[in-house]
Parts: structure tokens; C-alpha cells; sequence
């Protein structure tokens, strides 16, 4: 079994490449710069933005059984500013990537994002319809429209070493330093820790299943809350979580208010603990954050 992963260096790229390496599986893991990877896979060195055409050079020379792509532009407000490199970055490739696994009959698989939501009622099951708002979003669902098999993830975060600032990260280190960190009380997100949005993407592609799949954490929690859980697992004083309102910060890209994802499918075909509660992923996270 060979396997193309694209976005090889993010989140939840990097842990699907691992995963899959560690598994004895053949890799060809692509992201741009420098790989960041410990694992034993084949990098390729690819800037998507620049050269997105290359992804289906990559795959018609590999001819693998499947391409997962957890590339993407997810800072939504870069993405208000560069509108063509979002496009780019979370249409195109998706595109690209899919027409090259339908001429040599490789399985597709990519993720996508709670954000394609408008957030106004929350709790979204895969059947519920889309209703984007900015470019991120916008981009993002019609890098949906593209694909063939999707997984939605929300809110992803890691512990491990060298991964991106994310807001648990920011979160953590605020309140280890003894420092107030702000914390959204109206924005409502499943967050998910990024090694268990890729064992439930890893999961649904090697069932076969076809369709849309909510690989984002159990728990639909506030973005207050999910802070203050990370207090007390750090056991430091939760009074430091300052809470705002979304709006006071007058931020550049619209962000849906009740995002939160139900996990109710992936359980079914993965089972019941597939999908993390946000304390047993925090724990994971907490362990990570020590390796």
C-alpha cells in the first residue's frame, strides 16, 4: 500500500504521515520547506501555492493507492487578505489532487472544516447544508464540491514539539507563565486534538466508506470553557482566562459563533470511542506537551 499525503508538515498532515509510516505503509508525505517529519517517508518539497499543477505529476509518477490532503490556507484572516491563494491552496489542489486519483483509480480523501458552516444554530450533522461565510470558508467548501471522500475537522490542536502555535498552545503556555490569556465566551467549537482527527481520518479511509465524516472531537464546548478545562488540568488559576466577546475584537474574517460538530457517523463505523471527549484528548495533549 502506497499513500500520497499533501500538507505532510501541518497538524494533522504530519500525524497521518506518521501513522501510516509507522504501520509499515509507503509514503510519499509532500509540504512545503523542510520536512519536519521523524517518521521514514519520501518527502517531497512543495510549495502548493506556487505549483499546485505538481500534485498530479506527483501522483500519476507514484500511482498510489490513495491521496490524502490535509494542505490547506486555515488562517481565515490571511485568507480575506490573499483571496487568490486561498483559492488556490483549498479549491485547487483539491481539484487537482482528485482528477489525478480518478484517471489511475486511486482512493481520495481530504479534509475539510467546520468553518464551512455558518454557525448560527450549531450541533451540524454532515447532512446538514453548508453556508460559508469569507473567503476560508467559501474556499473551503468548494474544495468539498471537488472532492469525493471528506473528513470535516474543527479547532485542531497539538502538544508535540515543533507543531504550530495553535489557541491550546497559546492557552497553555499563558497560564504556565502565570499570564492572562482571552478566551471567546460566545464561540461554541469541537475542538480535536490533531492526532485523533488523524486516527479517525486514517480509519475511515481503510473501511472504504464513501462520503462526508466528522473527524473532530466529541465534546462541543466554548471556546471559555475549553480554556478553563485546560486550567485545570494544568492546574493554574482559571481566573487567568479573561473572557471576551468575538466581536470586541473586531477581527478581519467573519467566524461562525455555533460551529460545534456532531460525531454521532464516525462513531458508527469506527466506534464508539473513535471521536475524543475533550478531558480524555486534553490528557493526550498535556502528554504530548511532556515528551
Amino acid at each position: 500500500m502506497s499513500t500520497v499525503v499533501l500538507g505532510a508538515n501541518g497538524l494533522v498532515g504530519s500525524r497521518i504521515a506518521a501513522r501510516l509510516a509507522e504501520a509499515g505503509e509507503d509514503v510519499h508525505a509532500v509540504g512545503r520547506g523542510e520536512a519536519r517529519l521523524k517518521a521514514r517517508v519520501q518527502y517531497v518539497s512543495l510549495d502548493l501555492a506556487r505549483e499546485p499543477a505538481r500534485v498530479g505529476e506527483i501522483v500519476a509518477r507514484v500511482r498510489p493507492a490513495a491521496v490524502i490532503n490535509a494542505a490547506a490556507m486555515t488562517d481565515v484572516d490571511a485568507c480575506e487578505a490573499s483571496p487568490v491563494v486561498a483559492w488556490t491552496l483549498n479549491a485547487q489542489v483539491v481539484e487537482v489532487a482528485a482528477r489525478a486519483c480518478a484517471e489511475i483509480g486511486a482512493r481520495f480523501v481530504t479534509l475539510s472544516t467546520d468553518y464551512v458552516f455558518d454557525g448560527k444554530r450549531g450541533s451540524y450533522s454532515e447532512e446538514d447544508a453548508p453556508d460559508p461565510k469569507g473567503i476560508y470558508a467559501r474556499t473551503k467548501r468548494a474544495g468539498e464540491e471537488a472532492a469525493l471522500i471528506l473528513g470535516r475537522v474543527a479547532v485542531v490542536y497539538s502538544g508535540r514539539p515543533g507543531a504550530k502555535t495553535t489557541f491550546a498552545v497559546t492557552v497553555a503556555d499563558s497560564l504556565q507563565a502565570g499570564k492572562p490569556v482571552k478566551a471567546f465566551t460566545d464561540q461554541v467549537v469541537s475542538p480535536t486534538l490533531a492526532d485523533n482527527a488523524a486516527e479517525m481520518v486514517i480509519g475511515v479511509h481503510r473501511t472504504g466508506a464513501q462520503g462526508l465524516f466528522h473527524c473532530a472531537g466529541a465534546t462541543e464546548i466554548s471556546r471559555l470553557d475549553f480554556a478553563r478545562a485546560i486550567a485545570r488540568k494544568l492546574g493554574a488559576d482559571e481566573s487567568l482566562v479573561v473572557p471576551v466577546r468575538l466581536a470586541d475584537l473586531r477581527l478581519p474574517a467573519p467566524r461562525p459563533l455555533r460551529c460545534g460538530l456532531r460525531v454521532e457517523k464516525v462513531k458508527r463505523l469506527l466506534g464508539e470511542s473513535a471521536s475524543l471527549p475533550v478531558e480524555v484528548a486534553l490528557d493526550r495533549f498535556l502528554e504530548e506537551r511532556r515528551a
